[in-house]
């Protein structure tokens, strides 16, 4: 049965996971990241959903594509910025290492997603 709403599916579920999980950790980052690399890694992790809910809104399967993209786009630069933030000791290999594993999940699910719209 497709999904009435963006809400409906498991890749934007997932999402809305991760970044309730990189807001949590990213709590403690240095105040001095205020403005840096805690709200660069914030923005990044906001996109994936949103732009996964924008498409989907576009009823479109081109679009939506072209907004799954964007997202896997956000995944990679959180990924990145998870790097950076394990690197510099703001989270530890252990979290960095789970919230990589979730934002890889995520990634395939939405490259499956792509390719199920082509």
């Amino acid at each position: 049965m497709p999904a009435k709403s963006f809400k409906d599916l498991a890749i934007w579920q997932s999402s809305i996971r991760l970044v309730e999980d990189i807001y949590e950790l990213t709590r403690s980052f240095p105040k001095e990241e205020t403005y840096g690399l805690r709200a660069q890694i914030r923005r990044a992790v906001v996109s994936i959903p949103s732009n996964m809910a924008e498409g989907f809104a576009r009823r479109h399967n081109a679009e939506y594509k072209q907004f799954l993209y964007v997202s896997l786009g956000s995944l990679a630069e959180t990924s990145t910025q998870l790097i950076v933030a394990k690197n510099l000791g703001y989270l530890s290999g252990e979290n960095a290492e789970r919230l990589l594993a979730e934002a890889e999940e995520i990634s395939k699910m939405t490259m499956g997603l792509i390719k199920k719209l082509m």
